[in-house]
Formats: structure tokens, C-alpha cells, sequence
């Protein structure tokens, strides 16, 4: 065998190696959670080759991390030069019309001293396939494994890399997901700044990669105007929906601004409706939506609510004022309209308006008065984004929090 170490024989150039671990990164799966998509693959694998041992993994820096590990007994990953998938990994830049590397014996290989191999029990069977991420590059390995040797005929390989492809198409719908992601996060607005006389704050924490929530702000003749909405669904589909949506509304929103004095929220709200009426209607979705303007100089809050169901003042004395009408959701009525409604912030009153995701940040159920009383404790907009922050991480939400606090600060 050779003297020269495997980790070296099987090296790739520097610049190669730092493009192909930006690109593991950008999968965002290392040290995840195991997921049954993945199980899946290797417990058909397992039950097709009848062999003990398939797992789906990534090459990081220094180790082999599994995302999936039937089987084999670890802890979650081992030394990356003490793995045979760094072969494989190389032959996916080297041989890419043929990069799968199967060793029916591994005992007659240059891998036969790795601890995996040459200790009782070991690894005498090996079929790897590299997986490929962003840019091209080889991320990981199928791999299924036997503790004794043998060989795999025509079909049998056949099969072998149709399900390599299998996880292949996994891992891009993982990258998928989160370009999908990254876009949605780009298209929350940006911190408001300077809202002289008012505090405000925002969150919105999707229960997945992306969500159906989302929230909105821009200024407007004589003041802001706010949006949170819930689209029915979690996940991509949602997601489409919810760029639909705030395009739609913050269009018609902004040409009603452009061509009168004082902007009808509830013109802008049944215009949106009729541009994207079809749309919830071929989806069999629809929208809750709380849309407002607060006035800088006065404190008055013009709003529509579209069925949307938790939107409260709290007032300085500690008071609450629930800002509840009977419209239903956009989408639920094929002719429905929406009406504005008024009030007033006063001096050191919170206006506080969420989607429903808080039931369950608060562990309410379908209570409504726990978040009330949620909200009602941390009525300073900084603090209650933070207290959100802080239970969303303590249970991880099940389903998408979107939270807007307005406070109009006390007089000097």
C-alpha cells in the first residue's frame, strides 16, 4: 500500500475544496435534525441490496457528518480520513460520466486498513454515489454497506443509482427550500427607523423554511401604513401566495396614495381582492389580513380586518381594547367587501396586531386570552419581539408567528 496518507491521495485542490464546502454549507443541513425523507431512502436501500447498513451523508472539512445512518453504529459522524467516502467525493470531479465507486472487497482495497474495514465486523462491501449541491460541486454519499463481500449485477446498480438519485433530488429540494427561504426574508421590509413620537417593532418567525405569514410597512401622506397577513398553509405553497398578496396590496395601496390626500384603506384592501381573487380561488385558499394606518401627528389608527382575529390596544392604564370587526377572510366569499374602521392611540397606548401562530407561542390553544394577556404584560414593542424570540426558541413553533407592536410614546 501506499505510504502516502489517504487523506492526502484523495486531496482536492485548495480552491476546489473551499468551493465545494461553501456549497455544504449552503444545503444548511449540517448537524440538522434526522428526517424521514432520508430514512426512507435508506431503509428501501437496506430492504432492496438485503444489506445491513445505508446511510446518506455529507463531506464537512475535517469528518463525515450522516444525515442518515441505518445500521452503522456512530455518533453522528467520524474522521473524514478514515472514510472511504473521500474517494468517492474525488471521483465525482474525476470520473463525473461514471462517479459511483463500488469495492466489492474492501479488504483488497487501499482502504483496508481503516478502522471501519480491517476490525471485527468491519465493512467488507462498498457502493458510494456522490450527491451534488449548489454550484455543481460533490456535498455527500448514498452509501450502503456489508459486513461481508459481494457484488451488485447490472440491475441491481441500475437501482443503486436511481436511488442515489432519490436522495440527490432530496438535497435540491433542500437548497430549493431555502433560496425559497432567503427570498422571503428579503422581502420583509427593513427596520422602520426613525417614527418620531413612536416605537415600533416587528417579527415574523416562520414554523418551517418559509411561511404563509408576512408583515409590511411604508410611509404614506401623513403617516404609515401596516400590514400582517396569515395565508392559509404553511410551507412553499403559502409562501407563493404571500409574495401574491403583498405585491397586490402594496400596489394598490400606493396608487390610491398617489392620486388622493388621505388614502382609503378599504378601497386599497377590495381592490387587492379583485387582483387576486382568482388566484385564492383556483388554490382553494384565502387570507386573514389586518391592514392599518397609523397618523404621525394624531395617534389615528384607520384600519380594515379581514377575518384575522388578534389585534388589541392596550391602553397606558393597562386596559384592553380589542380591535375586532365581522368581515371574513379575502377568499372565503367570492363577492365580499371590506370596511375601514377608526381608533385613537393615545399618549403611552400600544396597538399590538399578530397572527394566530401566538396561540401557540403562549401555549394557550385556542384561548385567545392567554396571548392577550401575553401581549398585555409586555406591551413595549422591543420587549414583547424579544419575549417572542425567547419562546420560540425554548418550543420550536408549529405555526408561523408574525407580530407588529406600535407604542405612541407618553408626552414629555
Amino acid at each position: 500500500m501506499s505510504a502516502v496518507p489517504l487523506e492526502e491521495r484523495f486531496a482536492l485542490a485548495p480552491e476546489v475544496e473551499e468551493d465545494r464546502l461553501r456549497a455544504v454549507e449552503q444545503l444548511y443541513l449540517l448537524d440538522s435534525a434526522p428526517e424521514e425523507r432520508f430514512a426512507q431512502i435508506t431503509r428501501m436501500a437496506r430492504f432492496v441490496f438485503e444489506v445491513p447498513m445505508a446511510a446518506v451523508s455529507l463531506l464537512d472539512r475535517d469528518r463525515q457528518w450522516f444525515k442518515q445512518c441505518d445500521g452503522l453504529d456512530l455518533s453522528g459522524s467520524v474522521p473524514r480520513g478514515q472514510t472511504v467516502c473521500q474517494a468517492t467525493i474525488k471521483r465525482g470531479y474525476d470520473h463525473p460520466e461514471d462517479p459511483g465507486l463500488i469495492l466489492e472487497d474492501t479488504l483488497d482495497s487501499e482502504f483496508c486498513e481503516l478502522p471501519a474495514i480491517c476490525g471485527a465486523g468491519g465493512i467488507r462491501f462498498y457502493a458510494g454515489y456522490p450527491l451534488f449541491g449548489p454550484g455543481g460541486h460533490p456535498v455527500g454519499t448514498f452509501c450502503i454497506y456489508d459486513t461481508k463481500p459481494r457484488q451488485l449485477s447490472s440491475t441491481q446498480r441500475d437501482t443503486f443509482v436511481e436511488l442515489a438519485a432519490w436522495a440527490q433530488r432530496e438535497l435540491q429540494s433542500t437548497d430549493d427550500l431555502e433560496r425559497a427561504a432567503n427570498v422571503q426574508r428579503q422581502l420583509l421590509p427593513p427596520p422602520l427607523g426613525d417614527l418620531p413620537g413612536y416605537t415600533v417593532c416587528a417579527v415574523c418567525l416562520p414554523a418551517y423554511a418559509v411561511g404563509g405569514d408576512f408583515y409590511d410597512h411604508y410611509p404614506v401622506q401623513g403617516g404609515t401604513i401596516f400590514t400582517v397577513a396569515d395565508v392559509m398553509g404553511k410551507g412553499l405553497g403559502a409562501a407563493i401566495l404571500t409574495a401574491t398578496v403583498r405585491s397586490a396590496l402594496r400596489g394598490a395601496s400606493r396608487a390610491i396614495d398617489g392620486v388622493s390626500d388621505s388614502i382609503d384603506l378599504a378601497h386599497a384592501v377590495n381592490a387587492t381582492y379583485q387582483q387576486i381573487r382568482d388566484d385564492l380561488s383556483s388554490t382553494d385558499s384565502f387570507v386573514t389580513l389586518f391592514h392599518f394606518k397609523v397618523g404621525t401627528d394624531d395617534g389615528l389608527v384607520q384600519f380594515v380586518d379581514a377575518g384575522h382575529g388578534f389585534a388589541v390596544v392596550i391602553r397606558a392604564d393597562g386596559s384592553v381594547l380589542p380591535l375586532n370587526s365581522e368581515d371574513l377572510p379575502l377568499g372565503v366569499l367570492p363577492e365580499d367587501r371590506w370596511d375601514a374602521h377608526e381608533v385613537v392611540l393615545e399618549p403611552g397606548d400600544s396597538l399590538i396586531v399578530a397572527s394566530d401562530g401566538v396561540l401557540d407561542l403562549v401555549g394557550g390553544g385556542d384561548d385567545i386570552r392567554a396571548a392577550v394577556k401575553f401581549v398585555a404584560q409586555h406591551a413595549d414593542p422591543t420587549d414583547l419581539c424579544a419575549q417572542a424570540h425567547i419562546r420560540a426558541k425554548g418550543a420550536a413553533p408549529v405555526d408561523d408567528i408574525t407580530i407588529v407592536a406600535i407604542r405612541r410614546e407618553p408626552s414629555p
